[in-house]
C-alpha cells in the first residue's frame, strides 16, 4: 500500500478566482483503510498565500471529509504567471491511528496533534502530488484570449459543475463565447459550445454571439452557431438582427447563410429599417443583390416613411438606384416630408438622376405619343437624349417603333446615339423593321444607322425582314448596304432561327402572316398592335 487516502475528484485543488470575492476550492479526501480510522494533515507550500480548513484531523474507516482551500489574491492584481496551473503545491501527511476516535475536524485550529506525523515509530505516508488549478471567470476570460485550446477545455471539465464556468463573464461584460467571436476563432466556438453554453447571452452592450458573429463576417462561426440552435430574429430590446448586421457590414455570405436558414428578410430594425435599407445605406451593392433575390420588398418605408430609393437617391448611388428601379421600385412614394426620390435627388444636386427617376419617364410617354413640343422641353430640362427606360429602350427606340418619323429626325438631329442598344442588343433599325415602318428605316438608313447590327442573339435588320416577307424593308435595307444573299444564307444556320424570329416566335409569325396584307406590311401598320414588342411600347 502506498497511501492510506485518495482524493477526489482529482489530486487537482480547482481555486475559483474572482474579483471582488473570497476565492477558495475544495478538495475531499477519502480514507481507503476498511478498518482503521486515519489521520491527516494538509499543509500548503506557500503558507503566506494559502489557508487550509481543517488542516487536520481523523477520518474514520471508509468516510470523508471535505477540506475548504482559501487563496489570497489581492484586488486588482495579475493572475500567476503560469495559470491555469500554478507553481503552488501541498503536502499532505497521513497515518492509522489503531483505537483512535474520528473528531469532527475543528476550523479554527488543528485536532491533532502535530507530532503524530512526526513519530519514527509509526509509518508516515507524505503525498507531495497535489496540484493547484485555478479557475473562474478572470482566468476562463484571458485562456480564451490566449486562445489556449488545450487548457480551456481541461478547466472546463474540472470546474465545479454547479458554478457554469463555460457561461464566464469578463471585465467588460462579454461571455466567452463572444470573445471568441473577437478573435475570429471557429476553433474556440466549438470548444466552447461542446460545454453547452447559453448561446442566447447578452454582453453589456446588448448583442447576441451570432448577432456579433455576423456583424463580423464570420461565416463559420454564424454556421456553428445556428447548428447550436441560436435565435436569427431581433429581440425586442436590440436595435438590429443578425440580418441587418450582415447587410450593413456588407457580408453577402453570412446574408446568404442565414436566409438559407430562414431568416425574416424583411425583418426590421428597431427604427423600422429592413436588412435593404442598410445595405443600400452602406451601398453594399452584393447584399442587396442577396436580399432582392430572397424577395425582399423594395417599397417598404421606415419610421420616416423612406424606402431605399430614396436612401440610395439621397447618396447619388447611380448603380443601386438602377438595380432598386430594376426590381419595380416605385418612384412616386412620398416620404414624411412629402418627397418623392426626384425630389431627394434634386434637393441634393444630383441631377444625373432626373432622367431615371422623373424626366426620361415622361420622355418615353412622349415619345411612345410622338409629342415633339414634350419632347423639346424636356431634353431642354435636362432630360437625357441617350438615357434608358427600364427595358433598355432609349426615347429613340421607342419613337422608331411607333413609326415617328418626325420625332425620330429631330432626335438624330439633337445628336443621340442611333445605333443604341437595348437589353437584348436591338437597335432603333431593328426596332423600325420589326415594327414595319418603312419611313423611320428609310431615315435611319440615310442617317447612317448600321443596316448589318446584330442582335444578342446575332439577328440582323435583313434577317427579321427576310423572315416577316417584308420586300419593301428588304430592298431599303440591301440600299443601304445590307446583303440578301448573305441573310438568307444565315437566315437558314443561325440558331436564333431555330425556334424563334427575333423576338416572334415561329406560330407567332405563321398566324400573323394569315391576319396581314402585303399592303399593311409596305405601309408599316403591321406589328404595331400585335409584335411582343408591344409589352414596352
Amino acid at each position: 500500500m502506498d497511501r492510506l487516502i485518495t482524493l477526489e475528484p482529482s489530486n487537482v485543488v480547482a481555486i475559483r478566482i474572482e474579483q471582488g470575492q473570497k476565492c477558495y476550492g475544495q478538495l475531499t479526501l477519502r480514507n481507503v483503510m476498511y478498518t482503521m480510522p486515519v489521520a491527516f494533515r494538509l499543509q500548503p507550500m506557500n503558507k503566506s498565500r494559502y489557508t487550509v480548513r481543517p488542516q487536520s484531523g481523523i477520518i474514520s474507516p471508509l468516510t470523508t471529509v471535505t477540506i475548504e482551500i482559501t487563496y489570497d489574491f489581492p484586488q486588482n492584481s495579475s493572475l500567476p504567471v503560469s495559470f491555469p496551473y500554478s507553481d503552488d503545491s501541498f503536502l499532505l501527511h497521513s497515518v492509522v491511528v489503531p483505537g483512535a476516535s474520528a473528531k469532527n475536524p475543528s476550523s479554527t485550529h488543528d485536532s491533532v496533534p502535530s507530532d503524530w506525523f512526526t513519530t519514527r515509530k509509526k509509518q508516515v505516508f507524505v503525498d507531495s502530488g497535489i496540484r493547484v488549478m485555478f479557475v473562474g471567470s478572470i482566468v476562463m476570460a484571458r485562456l480564451v484570449k490566449k486562445g489556449s485550446i488545450d487548457e480551456i477545455r481541461e478547466v472546463l471539465e474540472k470546474s465545479d459543475p454547479s458554478w457554469n464556468a463555460v457561461n464566464s463573464v469578463d471585465s467588460e461584460g462579454q461571455t466567452l463565447l463572444h470573445l471568441a467571436v473577437s478573435q475570429s476563432r471557429p476553433d474556440l466556438v466549438q470548444v466552447l459550445l461542446e460545454f453547452e453554453p447559453d448561446v442566447e447571452a447578452r454582453s453589456w452592450s446588448g448583442t447576441t454571439p451570432l448577432e456579433d458573429a455576423a456583424g463580423s463576417g464570420e461565416t463559420l462561426i454564424v454556421e456553428l452557431l445556428l447548428a447550436h440552435r441560436a435565435n436569427m430574429e431581433r429581440f425586442e430590446s436590440s436595435t438590429w438582427g443578425a440580418v441587418h448586421l450582415a447587410a450593413g457590414g456588407g457580408h453577402a455570405d453570412v446574408l446568404k447563410l442565414l436566409l438559407l436558414r430562414g431568416a425574416y428578410v424583411n425583418s426590421l430594425t428597431k427604427d423600422g429599417n429592413t436588412a435593404l435599407h442598410l445595405a443600400v445605406e452602406e451601398r453594399r451593392r452584393d447584399c442587396a443583390r442577396v436580399l432582392l433575390a430572397a424577395g425582399a420588398k423594395v417599397d417598404i418605408g421606415n419610421s420616416d416613411n423612406e424606402t431605399p430609393l430614396h436612401i440610395a437617391t439621397a447618396l447619388g448611388d447611380d448603380n443601386m438606384v438602377k438595380l432598386l428601379l430594376q426590381k419595380r421600385s416605385n418612384k412616386e412614394i412620398r416620404n414624411k416630408s412629402g418627397k418623392t426620390a426626384y425630389d431627394v435627388a434634386a434637393e441634393h444636386g444630383h441631377t444625373r438622376l432626373f432622367d431615371v427617376l422623373r424626366l426620361g419617364d415622361r420622355l418615353s410617354v412622349a415619345a411612345r405619343k410622338g409629342e415633339m413640343r414634350v419632347i423639346n422641353r424636356l431634353l431642354e430640362g435636362g432630360a437625357a437624349i441617350n438615357g434608358v427606360d427600364q427595358h433598355g429602350w432609349t426615347v429613340l427606340h421607342r419613337a422608331s417603333f411607333k413609326g415617328h418619323t418626325d420625332v425620330v429626325r429631330v432626335l438624330i438631329e439633337k445628336g443621340v446615339n442611333i445605333d443604341a442598344r437595348d437589353e437584348d442588343g436591338y437597335t432603333a433599325m431593328h426596332c423600325a423593321v420589326e415594327s414595319g415602318n418603312v419611313d423611320v428605316l428609310e431615315l435611319l438608313v440615310k442617317k447612317g444607322a448600321d443596316v448589318k447590327a446584330r442582335t444578342n442573339k446575332g439577328v440582323t435588320a435583313m434577317q427579321i425582314a427576310d423572315s416577316l416577307n417584308y420586300a419593301g424593308i428588304t430592298r431599303i435595307l440591301i440600299n443601304g448596304g445590307a446583303k440578301r444573299d448573305e441573310s438568307k444564307r444565315e437566315s437558314k444556320n443561325s440558331p436564333a432561327f431555330g425556334n424563334k424570329i427575333g423576338r416572334r416566335s415561329d406560330k407567332e409569325m405563321g398566324l400573323m402572316k394569315k391576319k396581314t396584307t402585303r399592303a399593311q406590311i409596305v405601309r408599316g401598320s403591321f406589328g404595331q398592335a400585335g409584335s411582343p414588342l408591344a409589352r414596352v411600347s
